[in-house]
């Protein structure tokens, strides 16, 4: 487990960290944190927004596709972006026209608006993630890496979190409009700290000499045909249907040339030669493998919440504050607990424990209601910090300062595959383990039992205001409701089964990675 195999890091020197260095960084976390929850308070009120432009379900869904095509193809573009104009110009781009963006989106007078102006703030605040992510190893010195972690983490675990508390909360006091425009006067806050304040490095206009344009359209190709294979498959019948056939083929071709051009081009637009560290590249496995587990857990429990308990977007939003709270108690544990712990032990400690947390959500019922939530979300809170923390450290922390920036681009490139990917196989995995499970039990459901024909009794009598003939019918429809649902609660257990065992798999590689040498640690 040396290091002696990886190119050692070049620390930032130290140096004493003013309060306006602070306040340039938190605002740049707070616009990270806007383009985060952006995703999920849109998601928890899609019904209301559909609703309001008129879109049909199938339509509506495009109003969070979008969005996820053209922010997964702006993250990787953002290290390019940032060396040429600047962190301080790229973040205040991009914080404005998010902000206008957002504006625009609670204007919107038809479903294709919304969906335009959707990609354009997907697009435009993409930028914010992989920036304050390098932003953290270029401003502070190792002495202050775990304070600033803890911050990065915290907000970009809890932002998924709370989204449907927030969104629930916005869309039930006041309109679907407000998921839009909460998001504008802190945007022109954050963009006129940011612009006065942060000022750690200068453009380099010499990028455009010889810029990769065939690199930036077959990665923009692959990463957008991707992501709609990933959004439209499960609703297409995936390779049933000829387009996503076709979008899989684009997306993997144009990939294939990307790859090559990223490794023959001179000044490719992603320089690819981080994945030459051993920590980085298993680093970048991890962030994906926690894209699977935030955002599918995200949004398996509001799913079950709301199929089959019935609650609305402001309940549920209230249950799974609970995993935000405890998120919030672990991050001074975490940050203490990586001064004195080697990272990779803590990073197996939280994979063990959200792998944990995800387990004992695998046996719900449909009677399950908040007690049965809360340990599963306790646990899930407080791994979530002691996974974030070492990851982002031994991925990051270990790199040269010149490749940081298109190193985050893709370490946050993998965290939203991971998401996308995972979000995908879940639905997938929901329709087809419902349609299995339901096909079982409907087997079992017959008159030869007699717990069948007593509730079948009981349905009946139930039914004496229904006119004789119908009552049976009537009970029968019942019935099947019944089986549907248990096939449903069925199904959710066994997509919490599956994202188990991806973390508790993933636990095999820590003792691969080599262990980070951090000014934490005593040294440079």
């Amino acid at each position: 487990m040396s290091q002696s195999k990886n190119t050692p890091p070049q620390t930032t020197t130290e140096k004493d960290v003013t309060v306006k260095d602070w306040l340039a960084f938190m605002s740049m976390v707070f616009g990270m944190f806007m383009a985060i929850l952006d995703i999920q308070i849109v998601a928890s009120s899609l019904n209301e927004i559909g609703a309001g432009v008129s879109a049909t379900n199938e339509e509506i869904s495009w109003v969070q596709t979008s969005y996820l095509i053209a922010e997964v193809i702006m993250i990787p573009l953002t290290g390019f972006l940032s060396r040429l104009l600047s962190t301080r110009i790229l973040f205040t781009m991009s914080v404005i026209g998010f902000s206008l963006s957002s504006l625009l989106c609670a204007l919107s007078w038809d479903i294709n608006s919304m969906i335009v102006f959707r990609a354009l703030q997907g697009f435009i605040g993409g930028a914010m993630i992989p920036t304050v992510f390098a932003t953290s190893f270029l401003m502070f010195p190792d002495s202050k890496r775990v304070t600033v972690s803890v911050a990065i983490g915290l907000v970009a675990t809890m932002a998924p979190t709370l989204g449907p508390t927030i969104g629930g909360y916005l869309t039930q006091t006041f309109t679907w409009h407000w998921l839009f425009l909460v998001n504008v006067v802190p945007g022109f806050v954050v963009a006129i700290i940011v612009w006065r304040l942060v000022n750690i490095d200068k453009p380099d206009k010499k990028l455009l000499e010889g810029f990769d344009f065939i690199g930036v359209s077959f990665l923009s190709l692959s990463l957008g045909s991707l992501q709609y294979v990933l959004e439209e498959g499960n609703r297409k019948d995936w390779f049933g249907s000829n387009i996503i056939v076709t979008f899989t083929i684009i997306s993997a071709g144009s990939g294939l040339i990307f790859l090559w051009r990223a490794l023959t081009y001179e000044k490719p637009i992603v320089d690819l030669t981080a994945y030459k560290s051993v920590n980085f590249t298993i680093g970048s496995f991890y962030s994906f493998v926690l894209g699977v587990g935030l955002y599918g857990s995200v949004f398996l429990l509001p799913l079950f919440l709301g199929e089959i308990r019935g609650y609305n977007s402001l309940q549920i939003g209230l249950l799974m504050i609970v995993t935000g709270a405890f998120q919030f108690v672990s991050s001074p544990l975490a940050g203490f607990v990586s001064k004195i712990l080697d990272l990779r032990l803590m990073l197996f400690l939280g994979l063990s424990c959200f792998a944990m947390g995800v387990y004992l959500n695998s046996s719900l019922t449909s009677e399950a209601g908040f007690w049965e939530f809360f340990l599963p979300q306790a646990f899930r809170g407080l791994a979530l910090m002691f996974c974030f923390l070492p990851i982002n450290n031994v991925s990051l922390g270990t790199l040269p300062q010149h490749q940081v920036k298109n190193a985050s681009g893709l370490y946050n490139l993998m965290r939203n595959l991971g998401g996308a990917i995972g979000l995908s196989v879940l639905n997938t995995m929901l329709t087809q383990r419902t349609k299995m499970h339901y096909q079982y039990i409907s087997e079992k459901v017959n008159t030869s039992r007699h717990l069948v024909i007593d509730q079948f009794n009981t349905l009946t009598s139930q039914l004496s205001a229904i006119p004789p003939g119908k009552d049976l019918m009537v009970a029968t429809k019942y019935l099947s409701m019944i089986v549907q649902k248990e096939a449903a609660v069925m199904a959710f257990n066994d997509c919490f089964i599956l994202i188990t065992c991806i973390f508790s798999f993933s636990l095999l590689l820590t003792p691969f990675l080599q262990k980070p040498q951090l000014a934490i640690e005593g040294g440079h």
